[in-house]
Order: C-alpha cells, then sequence, then structure tokens
C-alpha cells in the first residue's frame, strides 16, 4: 500500500460515506513518481529503494516461487519451472482483467509459443493461490430483481502489481513508454490499496460487470449491504469519463431494483485537483486517499 509519506491522507472512505470532504489543491505527483510507487510494490522493507534497484525485491520472490517455493507446497508433484513461468507471465500480461482460464491458454500460445493443457492449468492455479500470490476481486452483485444479469467473473490481480511488473521485467522507464499497460499496473496498485482500505472498514473490495456492458472497476460493499463505486483512470483528464460512466451506471442498477450507492467517485494517478463536480461525484488522486 501506499505510505504515510507517499499519501496526503486529505480523503478517507470513512468521511466520504459520511459526506464530509474538502476539495483542494495538492502538490501533484509525476506520472516519473506512479511508475517508481508501481514497480517498487508496497513491501515496507523496500521503502527507500533507489529507481534502478526497485525492481529486485518483486523479482527475486518471483524467481524463488518460480524455482523453490511451489514445488515445497506438494511432495506428490513436481512442478515445471518453464510452466509456471509460462502462467505466471500470461496473468501478468492480463494484470487488472477479467481474463477467462481459456483466454489464458490462448495467451500463453500467442505470446510464447507453447501449450498447456486446461486440467494442468487449473491444478497450477490452484497451487499458485495457496501462496498467497493472488487477490482477485470478486464480482459484486446487487440486489436487482429484474432481467439485468450481472457476469460471475472475478478480475484477476496479484497481489501487488510490482510481481506482473517482475514477470514482464518492465522498469519505470519502461511502463512510462507503454501507458496502456502502465493504466492496467496503476489499477492493480490502487485496487491493492482499496482492498486494505476496505478491510480496514469491515467491507469487501469487489468489481461490477453485467451483460448489457456495464462495468464499476471497483466497488466496496459493506457488512449492511450499502456499496460504494469508484473508477480508476491514470490521468485527471481522463477523470470526467469515468465520472459519466459511474452516473451511467449506477442510474441503470438503481432503475432495476439495486440500492443506490453511498457514493461514486473517481480515483486518478497523475494531477493535483480534489473536487466533487456537479453529478457529486468525488474526484481525487490516489495519494490523498487513507483508510
Amino acid at each position: 500500500m501506499l505510505f504515510n509519506r507517499e499519501s496526503s491522507g486529505d480523503v478517507s472512505i470513512k468521511d466520504l460515506c459520511e459526506e464530509k470532504f474538502k476539495s483542494m489543491l495538492i502538490e501533484p505527483v509525476s506520472l516519473e513518481k506512479l511508475a517508481y510507487l508501481i514497480v517498487r510494490g508496497g513491501w515496507p522493507g523496500n521503502l527507500d529503494v533507489s529507481i534502478d534497484m526497485c525492481s529486485e525485491l518483486a523479482t527475486g520472490y518471483m524467481e524463488n516461487v518460480i524455482k523453490s517455493d511451489l514445488n515445497k507446497l506438494d511432495n506428490d508433484f513436481d512442478y515445471n519451472e518453464q510452466k509456471t513461468k509460462l502462467i505466471l507471465k500470461s496473468l501478468a500480461r492480463n494484470e487488472s482483467t477479467t481474463v477467462s482460464n481459456q483466454s489464458i491458454l490462448n495467451d500463453i500460445i500467442e505470446n510464447d509459443k507453447d501449450s498447456i493443457s486446461k486440467n494442468t492449468l487449473v491444478k497450477y492455479l490452484n497451487a499458485l493461490n495457496r501462496l498467497f500470490l493472488f487477490n482477485n476481486q470478486e464480482p459484486f452483485s446487487p440486489n436487482i430483481r429484474s432481467s439485468l444479469r450481472v457476469k460471475q467473473i472475478k478480475k484477476r490481480h496479484f497481489s501487488d502489481p510490482a510481481m506482473a511488473c517482475a514477470l514482464l521485467k518492465l522498469t519505470p522507464k519502461k511502463l512510462l513508454n507503454d501507458l496502456n499497460t502502465m493504466g492496467f499496473m496503476f489499477e492493480g496498485m490502487v485496487e491493492r490499496d482499496l482492498s486494505i482500505y476496505a478491510q480496514a472498514n469491515n467491507a469487501k473490495l469487489y468489481h461490477y460487470q453485467d451483460y448489457k456492458g456495464n462495468e464499476i472497476d471497483a466497488v466496496i460493499e459493506f457488512e449492511d449491504g450499502n456499496w460504494c463505486a469508484i473508477e480508476i483512470k491514470l490521468g485527471l483528464n481522463k477523470a470526467t469519463e469515468g465520472a459519466n460512466n459511474l452516473v451511467k451506471v449506477c442510474k441503470d442498477i438503481i432503475n432495476n431494483g439495486g440500492k443506490a450507492p453511498l457514493f461514486k467517485c473517481v480515483i486518478y494517478g497523475f494531477g493535483n485537483m480534489i473536487y466533487q463536480n456537479k453529478d457529486g461525484v468525488y474526484i481525487f488522486p490516489i495519494t490523498a486517499l487513507k483508510d
């Protein structure tokens, strides 16, 4: 997660639920700093590492998983290093997406010119999950008594997007040269933090997709059934697009019998504005958020 020196703490999930919010300008975070934070990861022991060395911890961790940790799980099965690497690299390429198992198999063939059976994939994924490598988002299902059908597929995440970056040998400089990939990794970083903040509020993090094409990047659901809708954008310049989507999707959910969210917000990466727009959507950078 982002730590005190990386977040101003001007916005909190709890305060937003209680409609406590103050518009302001804050110190902007550069795109370069965001790339560094993504590749560095959220390990407390890695906070002061230089930009040139920021991927070393995650790289070493994933190498240990591939070469030794996985085989320590099961004395009756010998996990193949190459197959493990192929699967993990495919998951890294699909960080922050709802890719299916079949799509992972197709991705391996397309990108690595190799193949793995469905049964092998499932066995390896189950074993890797026992190592707590993943923090997938389950689908959110609002209480809707209508024909609005919700997709029941989870969004794939490593426990930290730095793991995905390490598997793909992504440095901060490489991320800056591929903003599309950086966008997915940034979403993974934000949802990593939101998962932690949700737990601090006795809540859980989900995502929303339905068969009408509606999507919400992140949903925080509380124990009483109340929920919050969150869109994630790399830059402030995309905040209006994200806010408009939230208004549209939430209206559709409400019109089909669902409960209105406690709040709607767009969390972005680089920019310096904390404000509420005309539709009541809160807009702020991840570096302003606390639990």
